[in-house]
């Protein structure tokens, strides 16, 4: 690999005010009053570019991060953020009626669950990254609410409810395999385990 090749690590595992990290913060921030407002308003144009946007900014403080340095305030709040996004937005459409709590309970427990795993396992020294099941169960539960955000939609109920089982199906058996899995010591930085 030549030289050009090899990406500039500009920041080291304790910086702060990096790129990635403010994008996160700034997910955090303006993420909550969205969910707040597509609970309220339900299906629009504008939830759906608002979502859009949160979607995007996933990907792209990963992107950054790579490129730039993974930090260990990226690896606990970027998790944090994707996790409060993503099990709000089942969240907002439960409250709208959109979607049945069962099933939103169901995403939320498995989040939340792997969540408190995967700090156990950090405490002990464990680091549990981030599996390909887990990335598309991050990516359908994103394209889930998405739909069902859209005015077009609306009134096909059968579909989004289709996509919403699709992920909770998913949810379920990505949970399964991550927790069967042997972690892998020593515990490091790993700011994609967003997409548990």
């Amino acid at each position: 690999m030549s030289d050009a090749a090899i990406p500039t690590r500009r920041f080291g595992p304790s910086a702060l005010a990096t790129t990635a990290n403010i994008i996160t913060i700034a997910r955090l921030v303006l993420g909550v009053p969205f969910l707040v407002f597509v609970a309220a308003a339900g299906a629009s144009w504008t939830a759906v570019a608002g979502w859009f946007a949160l979607s995007v900014s996933d990907w792209y403080d990963g992107v950054l991060a790579r490129r730039e340095g993974t930090t260990r305030f990226g690896a606990f709040f970027d998790p944090l953020a994707d996790k409060v996004i993503t099990v709000g937005g089942f969240l907002a459409l439960a409250i709208d009626g959109v979607f049945p709590w069962v099933a939103v309970a169901i995403i939320a427990t498995r989040e939340i669950a792997v969540s408190v795993y995967r700090t156990v396992q950090g405490r002990r020294g464990v680091s549990v990254p981030a599996m390909r099941l887990g990335k598309y169960k991050t990516a359908l539960q994103l394209v889930t609410v998405g739909w069902a955000l859209l005015p077009l939609t609306e009134d096909a109920e059968w579909l989004a409810l289709s996509f919403l089982w699709a992920a909770v199906a998913l949810t379920i058996v990505s949970a399964w395999e991550l927790l069967t899995r042997p972690g892998v010591a020593p515990a490091g930085v790993e700011e994609d385990a967003g997409a548990l």
